[in-house]
């Protein structure tokens, strides 16, 4: 066996059964050249000891892995894009490949894919996944995980030597296939389908089966709908939480990219807002704004509405909308928890976090600061005055309209295990995946197949994981509480 230990694969979501899913083939592409392998994530799996030739067969090819799924599974949703609905989603070029458990936390992972070729409901797309796509997923996916978001992981990325023409690339343009790590593919979306067809055995079947693998710390639960949605409500507000306070704009905040394990994934327009702007938006065609930066919260929450909606027939109207209209206070709470985080400073009490919160964001706003270089700088609060101070954005700390919030980060001690000697803060700047990092990134990909900006950008998200993962993320529990910290 060419597996390690880790190694524990799963079939759980064929128990599902055939309704919620198509069994698929999946492309055969007359090419299959690896550019990138996240070893980190592959271990958690027991996929780190595979050679290339057999990380490309299961990974490219796709051949199944032993005890795992038998066949790839496009799975079927349905979901509201932009707030209208649409009934004819489903996975189009993407398919549910394995299902193996994590070797950390003992919770089961998905591996999904993305470029891996049309399904029945591809509505007449190609299936393909563009290489700069497929780049970008993973600057996005691994800079999130490295500032400590609730996100999927980009494990695999291979060319796989189409040409492809889009609208929105320079074309023809180069093609790949990702396959990507998380804790779960069931969208708000997957409910959605069954309430509209009004198949209330089947969503039955697909809340127990969430409630017994998703939460099964809440597993017999006496009202296993509120319970649910009330784990859902905690794990979303956290997860917009800290995409405010990564200023990361997600772009297309649709149902069918919500998914029950309050996970960030699927990464498309996004970016990274390059200082605080609300209005700020990452989706070309959010002609509306619908979803721009400032408006993440509200999206949230009207997801969050649809998953109860679906949850109704369960349960207790009021109960129900009791807890979804607890979402602004939670948000609320998990934003003072992620600056604090973002600042690695220790909590001395709630009202201090807010105070401390609400200054962070209008010195932000009102200075015009780059959005990352005010956590980087201060990171760990008064231990890092002098490098703050002395550093190439002195001018900002200077300035009267900093002194308040200067008071009020270095009242609070730094969190344990912050260790601002490490190589990621003696740079001057911060790891930061602006819009323009990114095209500078790709760009000697596309003209000269020159990998060497991506690599070291790779390197630089791995010196910031290290340096900021010292300290643990905020995290939630399998039975959607909130953990202090964690890994």
């Amino acid at each position: 066996m060419p597996f390690s230990p880790a190694y524990r694969p799963d079939t759980r979501h064929m128990t599902l059964g055939d309704a919620f899913y198509d069994p698929v083939r999946p492309a055969s592409f007359p090419a299959h050249i690896l550019r990138f392998r996240n070893q980190e994530a592959a271990a958690r799996i027991g996929l780190e000891t595979l050679t290339e030739a057999e990380w490309i067969a299961h990974l490219g090819r796709f051949e199944a892995l032993p005890g795992s799924l038998p066949q790839p599974l496009a799975l079927r949703y349905h979901g509201h894009q932009f707030q209208s609905y649409n009934p004819d989603l489903g996975d189009g070029r993407g398919f549910l490949f394995a299902q193996l458990y994590d070797a950390c936390d003992g919770r089961l992972l998905d591996i999904g894919t993305k470029g891996s070729g049309t399904t029945p409901w591809s509505r007449g797309g190609d299936g393909r996944l563009t290489l700069k796509g497929g780049v970008r997923e993973i600057l996005a996916s691994e800079t999130l995980d490295a500032i400590g978001v609730t996100t999927s992981r980009s494990l695999s990325v291979i060319e796989t030597g189409e040409a492809l023409h889009r609208g929105d690339e320079p074309s023809p343009t180069r093609s790949c296939v990702l396959a990507r790590l998380g804790h779960s593919h069931i969208r708000i979306g997957t409910f959605q389908r069954l309430a509209a067809m009004q198949d209330t055995p089947s969503l039955r079947r697909l809340l127990d089966y969430v409630m017994e693998t998703y939460y099964p710390a809440l597993a017999g639960a006496e009202d296993p709908a509120a319970t649910l949605l009330d784990a859902l409500c905690t794990r979303l507000a956290l997860l917009t939480a800290q995409w405010m306070s990564a200023g990361f704009v997600h772009g297309v905040l649709n149902t069918d990219n919500i998914n029950i394990a309050g996970e960030s994934f699927d990464y498309g327009p996004w970016r990274f807002a390059p200082h605080y702007d609300p209005t700020f938006t990452a989706a070309y065609f959010d002609h509306s704004g619908l979803y721009a930066f400032g408006r993440q919260p509200t999206a949230m929450m009207w997801n969050l509405a649809r998953m109860a909606e679906c949850l109704l027939p369960f349960s207790e109207m009021e109960k129900i909308r009791s807890i979804f209209e607890r979402f602004p206070q939670r948000y609320e709470r998990f934003l003072d928890i992620c600056a604090l985080q973002r600042l690695g400073v220790e909590e001395i009490s709630r009202n201090s976090s807010t105070e401390l919160r609400e200054s962070v964001w209008s010195f932000l706003e009102e200075s015009a600061i780059g959005f990352e270089f005010l956590f980087f700088d201060w990171y760990g609060g008064a231990i890092s005055r002098d490098r703050a101070m002395s550093g190439p954005r002195k001018y900002f700390y200077e300035s009267p309209a900093f002194q308040t919030l200067r008071k009020q980060i270095e009242s609070h001690p730094p969190r344990a295990g912050v260790d601002v000697s490490l190589p990621y803060f003696t740079r001057d700047d911060p790891c930061a995946m602006w819009i323009e990092t990114v095209e500078d990134i790709w760009r000697p990909i596309a003209r000269d197949d020159d990998w060497s900006a991506f690599r070291a950008a790779m390197a630089h998200v791995a010196e910031m994981k290290a340096a900021l993962g010292a300290a643990g993320h905020v995290r939630c529990k399998t039975d959607g509480t909130l953990c202090d910290a964690g890994n």
